[in-house]
């Protein structure tokens, strides 16, 4: 089975529709499926629900898809940076599930695992808990978190073999492989295509049997905050 696509439209070609869910890895700018996020805002696709760390920044990364009215509602832990985000939000124009960071890493990994349900301490007596089953283990009260069972999963990846095995760099590695396993299908982006059998096993961080399939392009590696000081002289 062919895993490689020569673009990110050909690699979502027949995979998405209205009113899907998607789960797409990444944290702030680091580690974020650009590609796969540019070709979903160029197929008009709408009433999307996505869940991700965060909702890119302004014009760029998932931010694109809110600029267009492509997202109807945000599953995420952070929303800050995002200025767009917060009018859509204040104005009722975005749902918002938020979700404490550790949760919804869990909810998409628990998924992945085909748990599809896990009890935290984290979020009692917040509002993350309302309407939420509580039970108690030991004395202590525990809120029931439902995994993410998501449509699709976008990713992004630093290397890829043909069959995909990932393996990401450094803090890239952050909510891609859990996205990557809770989608029915994942599409993964990434910048360079080895040979079969060329990485080593033990650096292999997700196994190929999550991925479906595979792009290779070039990426723009923004920073997201750059904080610099003055030249002391001499």
């Amino acid at each position: 089975m062919n895993k490689v696509y020569g673009s990110a439209a050909e690699a979502l070609d027949g995979l998405l529709q209205d009113g899907m869910l998607i789960a797409a890895g990444g944290f702030g700018l680091c580690g974020i499926p650009e590609l796969l996020i540019d070709a979903i805002v160029d197929s008009g696709v709408k009433d999307l629900t996505v869940a991700s760390n965060n909702c890119g920044v302004d014009g760029f990364g998932l931010g694109k898809l809110l600029d267009t009215k492509q997202i109807k509602k945000m599953m995420s832990s952070y929303v800050g940076e995002n200025a767009e985000f917060m009018r859509q939000f204040l104005a009722g124009e975005l749902e918002l599930e938020f979700n404490p960071q550790g949760t919804l890493a869990e909810r998409m990994r628990a998924a992945g695992c085909g748990i599809p349900g896990f009890y935290t301490k984290t979020g009692v007596g917040t509002v993350v808990a309302e309407g939420k089953e509580h039970k108690d283990f030991d004395g202590e009260t525990y809120i029931l978190e439902r995994g993410i069972f998501a449509d699709l999963s976008i990713v992004k990846a630093w290397k890829a073999d043909a069959t995909g095995n990932l393996v990401f760099r450094k803090t890239a590695r952050n909510f891609n492989p859990p996205a990557a396993m809770c989608g029915r299908v994942c599409v993964v982006e990434v910048e360079e295509i080895v040979p079969t059998g060329s990485l080593d096993p033990d650096s292999i961080h997700l196994p190929g049997i999550y991925v479906h399939r595979l792009v290779q392009g070039q990426h723009e590696k923004r920073i997201e905050q750059r904080t610099t000081r003055k030249k002391e002289t001499a």
